[in-house]
């Protein structure tokens, strides 16, 4: 079953072998020789059964928030059903990689089911996480999270570095309309350019069933009022969001991680240009994503064999394995503070801080 970013990954690994020779001490082949040939395979099974549990659980939280309908309970509703929000955006995350099964149908089906929901357009997302995964690392070409240069930084309003620096936990819809700094186009949209012009009927239908969602949630709003809209559907929505900027964020937000220009950059290194991160209790619930390094070398690999596939390839990369030994909440605020721009010149450069620019 042919997939963009599995034949595209293949590809790169069969032409990179030399130049990861030049500057790595390691090859893609050789990374994935360590890994246990089951890792790769999904489990159809296996990855409906947490489908149908993040579903189950989602349930199961309206039924006792309906129940009790009272203000006291409703801000433990509010994280609890924020959070599986934000799992069950995994479970899609898995099928846009088409790591959750081997059938493309079910796949596609699955992704809707998990994505529209939550007002994400499956295909849209899926094909510009495609581009995020195939130009990691790279400044001009990756497509989330990357860093401005230090001019754009400079020559960008005040609204924009508020948006940008200040509300990072709530950027999500507004990179789904409008994308990220200095890049065009909609994830709504098949006229963006983010598509191929045989993308354009994925693309509209995943809108579509968006729009659909909308409606029924205005008709709920209609029957219920505004309240209800915010109490069962609104705040969960906004604790969703703020689990994935958070994750994303840190997934490839770190001052010693390097970013690349040019000739410098080629796919695995800037695949290593991530880092994992320990959630503690919360790593079952939202699918280990916080595993992330193993992830982005082999990204058509379903998630709950990523923590063994990273044991494999450790000793292979030694010292190029990331690993946060900090809290997520010290990682997010040391990112905030140190986190801005890069050098407009440079095959390799390293996040700045505005301090960086008063010393000037």
């Amino acid at each position: 079953m042919p997939f963009e970013l599995v034949s595209s990954v293949e590809n790169l690994g069969s032409k990179e072998t030399s130049q990861d020779r030049a500057s790595l001490p390691f090859t893609l082949a050789e990374l994935k020789a360590a890994i246990p040939v089951e890792c790769f395979q999904p489990s159809t099974w296996r990855s409906l059964a947490y489908f149908f549990l993040d579903i189950g659980i989602i349930s199961l939280l309206y039924v006792v928030a309906g129940a009790i309908d009272s203000w006291w309970f409703f801000p433990i509703f509010w994280v609890m059903q924020g959070t599986m929000f934000w799992a069950l955006f995994v479970v899609g995350h898995d099928c846009g990689h088409r790591s959750f099964s081997k059938y493309k149908w079910l796949n596609n089906f699955v992704g809707h089911l998990a994505h529209t929901p939550i007002l994400v357009p499956f295909h849209g997302w899926r094909i510009s996480h495609r581009t995020h995964h195939n130009n990691t690392g790279n400044i001009d070409t990756d497509e989330s999270w990357y860093p401005v240069t230090e001019t754009t930084y400079r020559q960008m309003a005040w609204y924009e570095k508020l948006l940008r620096f200040q509300l990072i936990l709530f950027l999500y819809p507004l990179y789904l309309f409008k994308r990220s700094p200095g890049k065009q186009g909609s994830h709504f949209l098949p006229s963006s350019n983010l598509f191929r012009p045989s993308e354009k009927w994925d693309v509209i239908t995943s809108t579509i069933c968006c729009g659909l969602m909308i409606a029924f949630l205005g008709g709920l709003t209609y029957l219920y009022g505004w309240i209800f809209l915010l109490k069962y559907y609104l705040v969960p929505y906004v604790i969703f969001v703020m689990w994935l900027d958070l994750v994303t964020f840190l997934h490839h937000t770190e001052p010693d991680i390097p970013w690349y220009r040019g000739e410098e950059w080629y796919f695995l290194r800037g695949a290593l240009s991530t880092i994992d991160r320990d959630y503690g209790w919360i790593n079952p619930i939202h699918h280990d994503i916080g595993t992330h390094v193993a992830h982005h070398i082999f990204l058509n690999m379903p998630h709950y064999h990523l923590r063994t596939a990273t044991e494999a390839i450790k000793p292979i990369l030694g010292d190029y394995y990331r690993k946060s030994q900090v809290s997520i909440l010290q990682a997010l605020w040391q990112s905030y503070k140190s986190c801005y721009f890069v050098s407009d010149t440079g095959g390799v450069v390293y996040y700045q801080s505005p301090k960086e620019l008063q010393r000037d």
